[in-house]
Parts: structure tokens; C-alpha cells; sequence
């Protein structure tokens, strides 16, 4: 492999774990939103505020590296998505930062209409977000970013069936990875009645995240015939195992076997992530954009990898620890903690 096949492997593992970490972050948000009144909804709203809390702004670290690698890997291919892309990138931003205020403005607020007010912004933007994300992914998967500064349609880019797809998608696989990860916390906080609401959910996404799966693939031959010509052929074992993975998380759901489910949903979600990126293999935009052609200069690239490297010894322990103790202990010693 060369430095710049290296380059954008770790940048696909970062993503990777945005979309793991992060569109489970955005999950609960979609169950915050659809989880009732305030009284009906107030016992998830508070699993989801106790399971996202202490970590879920280090989610959004994945992003901000893969922003950073491709801006310093492949300058062109950060300017063409930049620039074409400008429109549904900036409603992410915008949706990010609203999150994040209106979940630390909730947590601060006494007065109820001002916790509803933040609870929907909240919620809301938490839907909006992989929403836009996903129609980006779209773009670019469908050809739709060809190199070169705003050399895409401004609208069309985005505005499309492949980023439609792609967001629809975003949305449920979030949705699903949420309800999956709720069931082991809420198991882990003592509470089986709401582990049991969180698994109907996760087998009710299961199924609306299939049927959208399934309905994709008459999307991506119709509207991607590369990336559908892709996907049928050199990646289809990914896809298979991103297939096998999705039922096998079902399954574990049906046996109430929710730490399990948890590791068979992320493989199910990355496998389908790294169906693309092998589908698409060498060409990082299409029509005809590769990988090689599209990277910065080998010495930069390996100066950039040494950075990497040093900084994940550093950073991985951290992140891993830092999980490690939230999974430790009750949801009352978290948020007396917390407090103090």
C-alpha cells in the first residue's frame, strides 16, 4: 500500500467511528424527540441524557479528524466538497451547534417551558444533522462532486434520489445503533421494563432500516449505476457481512442478548461504510478522480501518518478509559459525581 492508500484508510477508520460513536449519539436524540411527554417521556429522556452525557461531545472529535485529514491528505478533494457541498455542510454545523447548546441549556434550566423549548431543539437538530450528513455521502457516492471548486450543482449535489437514500439511511442506522445501545444501558441501570421499550424500538428500526436498505438498491441502480456496479461486484462480500451482521443483531435483540447485539449492530453499520469505500476503490471522486492523483505529496503524507500514530497513542487509552468508567456504577453515582 502506498502512503496515500495508508492515508485515507485511517481517515475511513476515523469516520468509521464517527459513525458508530456519533450517529448512535444522534439516536438518542431521535428517541428523546419521540419519547413522549414530558411525564410519559421522562424516564428515557433520562437514560438517553445519562448514556450520551459524559461522552457525547467527544463523538464529534471524529469528525473534526476527518475534516482535518482530507483537508491535509487531499487539499482537491476537501475543496470540491467544500465548495459544491457548501449548503447541506453549513445546515450540519448549524445543527451541531444547536444540539450541543440546547442539551447544555436543558441540563441548566428550571423552568419547564424552557426545558421543552431546549428538549426540541435538541431533539430536532439531533434528526436534521445525519439527515444532512447523509445526503452529502449521497453526493459524493453518486458522482455527483466531480473535482474542481463548486464544479458540482450547488443544488442538485445534494438535492437528489442517492442523497435522499443516503439520508433516510443516516437517520434509521442511528436511530437503530441508539435503541441497540439503550438496551444494554438501561439492563445496566436495573431497569428491565424500559430495556423492553428500547428493544421494541430496536426491532421496529430493524425493520424500517431494512426496507429502506432494501428499497436502495433500486435507488442506486437507477440513480448511482457506478456505485450500484460497485456494490454487486468487488464489494458484495462487505455488503454480505453488513447483512449478516444486521440479522444476527436482530436475533440477539429477539434473545435479549444486548451486549452481543451491540457488537453485531456496529459491524452490520461499519461493514456497509467500508462496502462503499471498497465499491468505489482507487477512485476517491468520481467519475474519475483516484486516490493517488487526488493526494498531497508523499512526504506530507508520512509526516502526517507519524503525527497520527503518535497521537493515537495518546488519545485511544484516553477514550477507552474514559468509557470504561462511565460503564462502571449506577446512573446516581454518574450524575453525583457529576454535580460535585
Amino acid at each position: 500500500m502506498t502512503p496515500a492508500d495508508w492515508f485515507i484508510a485511517v481517515m475511513w477508520l476515523a469516520l468509521t467511528a464517527y459513525v458508530l460513536l456519533g450517529g448512535a449519539d444522534f439516536g438518542g436524540g431521535f428517541w428523546d424527540l419521540l419519547a413522549g411527554g414530558t411525564e410519559r417521556g421522562s424516564e428515557q429522556r433520562a437514560l438517553i441524557n445519562h448514556s450520551i452525557g459524559p461522552v457525547w461531545e467527544a463523538n464529534h472529535v471524529w469528525l473534526i479528524f476527518v475534516i482535518v485529514l482530507c483537508w491535509t491528505g487531499f487539499p482537491g478533494v476537501f475543496a470540491s466538497v467544500a465548495s459544491t457541498m457548501y449548503i447541506p455542510l453549513t445546515l450540519v454545523a448549524l445543527g451541531i451547534i444547536a444540539r450541543g447548546a440546547a442539551f447544555a441549556f436543558r441540563k441548566a434550566s428550571t423552568e419547564s417551558g424552557h426545558r421543552r423549548m431546549y428538549g426540541a431543539a435538541f431533539a430536532s437538530s439531533s434528526v436534521v444533522t445525519p439527515f444532512f450528513l447523509g445526503t452529502v455521502a449521497g453526493g459524493i457516492a453518486s458522482g455527483r462532486t466531480p473535482l474542481g471548486i463548486a464544479e458540482g450543482g450547488l443544488i442538485t449535489s445534494w438535492v437528489n434520489p442517492t442523497s435522499a437514500l443516503g439520508g433516510v439511511l443516516a437517520v434509521a442506522v442511528a436511530a437503530y445503533l441508539a435503541a441497540v445501545f439503550l438496551c444494554a444501558d438501561a439492563r445496566r441501570e436495573g431497569k428491565a421494563e424500559l430495556a423492553e421499550v428500547f428493544r421494541r424500538k430496536a426491532l421496529g428500526t430493524a425493520v424500517v432500516t431494512g426496507v429502506v436498505a432494501l428499497a436502495g438498491i433500486g435507488v442506486l441502480h437507477a440513480d448511482a449505476p457506478r456505485l450500484y456496479a460497485g456494490l454487486v461486484g468487488r464489494g458484495i462480500g462487505v455488503i454480505a457481512v453488513s447483512a449478516l451482521g444486521g440479522v444476527v443483531s436482530l436475533l440477539l435483540l429477539l434473545t435479549r442478548r444486548y451486549l452481543l447485539s451491540r457488537i453485531a449492530a456496529a459491524v452490520a453499520v461499519a461493514a456497509l461504510l467500508w462496502g462503499w469505500a471498497v465499491a468505489q476503490y482507487p477512485l476517491v471522486l468520481l467519475p474519475d478522480t483516484t486516490i493517488a492523483e487526488a493526494a498531497a505529496q508523499p512526504a506530507v503524507l508520512r509526516v502526517s501518518l507519524w503525527v497520527i500514530l503518535v497521537g493515537a497513542l495518546v488519545l485511544l487509552p484516553s477514550l477507552w478509559w474514559m468509557f470504561s468508567l462511565f460503564q462502571r456504577g449506577s446512573s446516581e453515582e454518574r450524575t453525583r459525581t457529576g454535580s460535585e
